[in-house]
């Protein structure tokens, strides 16, 4: 009895053992780096280990719950044997509120029993009402009341009654403005992340040593929940100065860490995207049958779309992020769910993300769009890969490569395998290393980072379309643009001081020159009216002949001479038996087939200049012609 007693002792203090070897030790780590893409983050920690000698287990723990475990890399100083790395997520352990947000709860909890209490008084107020109204009927029905007694019965229940309706609107209004105070609060929190319990993401390393030692380790991993989009502000002086611009990132991250002094880095990669090239697909001709369709970018409707986003209850979402899907075109929702967003000339498909919530593909089809998002109730379960190390044991060889996407460095033989989508991406991608420190919190709000700051020479050219608006617009024309590697974005225009309205920087669609407009200059005056005494209609044999006679007057009134380009047309004919002739350009370029008008000039400061545009239209008599 005794042996078996001891027996069971020894298989207890086994499993205990063991028990306490699989829980393992816990790591604390910071965040060191982050590298910002698009979509998502590239974050790595760094730290000190005691690795004891023999087999030891490490949990790196209060990691986020949104890590793309394919992505888990691990970087081992030292004669470190790596035998398995395993993603998981601890229920136990639920991200911490930060403290904004937990004191923004117990407001709302406030809240909610001052509101409770205010409905009370409500009931009370009704049942009082109610009261009085159900004893209104005074005195027998045989016998009359006195007049002083009905007189002060009536008053009595007349100033009753007012009082209490008087309270019963003081308690409604107080229940509205205590509402609207937790509606405002609420949408603090949603802007957030909200204060559903999300669970922390652990890193679990089996190693093994020989000796014990303390080594450097360094764990990077791709997370989800974090984005960028580039925004600009371009600034000009005045007509003989260079452009400034500010290249800036708009960061947000909702990834349940806090990202504190990190070393921050913008990437312009994607790894959302897909990395496969597109191929054709046969194009089989038969009755019946349509050729292959190819997802192409939608004609845009005009140059904004704005709206609202909200849940499925019709609650706003705040820090929502909206693109114009496959590009860097981005924007947030302010705490009303609103957005507003330029549209580049290609148009394109609004793509809305947020936490917890599906993300959502929306042609534009309209100048105003409302879009409700759904939640995404999507599992995450565990996932268990290997890792790979120095000095393999058989079993570690075994493993070697079976389950991908987690690397283990060993300072003897490196074995580095990155994301491999980022790594497909950083051959055609644009970084840029902050050199400050950065501090982002994880709240789902927009830091602005200043990335670059350019002067840029610049060639300045009006340009102006009189028939179609007779205000001049300032081009700043920059060559040798593609050295500043920029991308597609909204851009804040100033001139002269004075802010002149947003543009779309889309240099997806640049050719050597790029041109950006600062806008109308109400300095340069262009005024196009029709010449009378040679617009006219005459009938010659059998045809019809008329003449119609533009002048457009050109006035500099800045103090600096411009450069201009203006535009006019003349008819384009598209029969043998209508005639077309230009009469009169004065020294036009006429492209014939268009009919396009240019003149290319410069104006002194205070001058003016002028310009005849005469054509001569010649057509069948009795033939319906409408003619400008």
């Amino acid at each position: 009895m005794k042996k078996i007693f001891l027996i069971i002792c020894f298989f207890s203090v086994i499993f205990y053992s063991n028990a306490q070897t699989d829980k393992g030790m816990a790591v604390k780590t910071a965040v060191s780096d982050v590298t910002v893409f698009i979509k998502g983050a590239q974050v790595t920690r760094k730290t000190s280990v005691n690795f004891p000698a023999g087999k030891s287990t490490l949990r790196f723990t209060n990691l986020s719950p949104y890590i793309d475990a394919k992505s888990v890399q691990v970087k081992v100083d030292g004669e470190v044997m790596i035998l398995s790395v395993n993603h998981t997520l601890n229920y136990n352990d639920t991200v911490k509120l930060t403290d904004e947000v937990a004191a923004q709860a117990k407001q709302i909890e406030a809240i909610d029993e001052k509101i409770k209490t205010e409905q009370t008084n409500l009931e009370i107020i009704a049942e009082a009402i109610s009261f009085l109204k159900e004893n209104k009927k005074i005195g027998g029905a045989d016998k009359g009341l006195e007049y002083n007694n009905l007189k002060l019965t009536t008053e009595y229940y007349s100033q009753q009654i007012a009082a209490l309706i008087t309270k019963q609107a003081e308690t409604n209004k107080k229940i509205k403005t205590l509402g609207e105070e937790k509606a405002a609060i609420q949408k603090k929190i949603a802007s957030a992340g909200g204060v559903k319990p999300e669970p922390t993401g652990e890193i679990v390393l089996i190693a093994d040593c020989k000796t014990a030692l303390r080594v450097p380790v360094e764990l990077s991993y791709y997370v989800n929940n974090a984005s960028w989009f580039p925004s600009y502000d371009i600034r000009a002086k005045d007509i003989t100065q260079p452009v400034d611009l500010v290249y800036k990132a708009n960061v947000m991250q909702n990834t349940k860490e806090e990202w504190k002094n990190v070393k921050l880095k913008i990437s312009s990669a994607n790894p959302n995207l897909g990395s496969v090239a597109p191929k054709l697909q046969t194009y089989v001709l038969n009755y019946w049958t349509k050729p292959p369709r190819y997802d192409l970018a939608n004609n845009n409707l005009s140059n904004t779309v704005s709206g609202i986003i909200t849940d499925e209850n019709g609650e706003p979402l705040a820090g929502a992020s909206v693109t114009i899907k496959g590009t860097t075109i981005g924007t947030a929702t302010d705490l009303d769910g609103k957005y507003s967003l330029t549209i580049p000339a290609n148009g394109g498909d609004l793509q809305i993300s947020f936490v917890g919530f599906k993300t959502k593909i929306q042609p534009i089809i309209s100048n105003n769009i409302n879009i409700r998002l759904e939640e995404d109730e999507r599992k995450l379960s565990e996932v268990v890969v290997t890792g790979r190390g120095g000095n393999l044991s058989a079993i570690s060889k075994a493993l070697e490569g079976r389950t991908a996407g987690v690397a283990v460095q060993n300072s003897s033989k490196p074995t580095s395998v990155p994301v491999p989508v980022v790594q497909v991406e950083n051959a055609t991608s644009v970084e840029f290393e902050i050199k400050t420190p950065y501090t982002i919190a994880s709240e789902n709000k927009t830091t602005v980072v200043e990335m670059e700051h350019y002067s840029l020479p610049a060639d300045y050219q009006y340009y102006c379309v009189p028939k179609a608006d007779k205000d001049a617009f300032l081009l700043a024309n920059i060559v040798d643009w593609e050295k500043y590697n920029l991308l597609e974005g909204e851009a804040n225009i100033f001139f002269e001081n004075t802010f002149v309205g947003k543009t779309i920087l889309d240099v997806r669609y640049i050719s050597d020159t790029l041109n950006i407009s600062l806008g109308r200059d109400k300095n340069v005056v262009i005024k196009r009216e029709k010449v009378t005494e040679f617009t006219q209609t005459k009938f010659l044999s059998s045809k019809a002949e008329v003449t119609r006679n533009w002048k457009i007057t050109v006035r500099n009134n800045k103090r600096q001479p411009i450069s201009m380009v203006l535009l006019d047309q003349i008819p384009v004919s598209t029969v043998s038996e209508i005639e077309v002739t230009a009469e009169k350009l004065t020294n036009g370029i006429l492209n014939k087939e268009t009919g396009e008008v240019k003149w290319t000039f410069t104006l002194p400061p205070t001058q003016k200049t002028e310009f005849e545009l005469l054509y001569r239209v010649r057509y069948p008599k009795g033939k319906n012609l409408t003619i400008e």
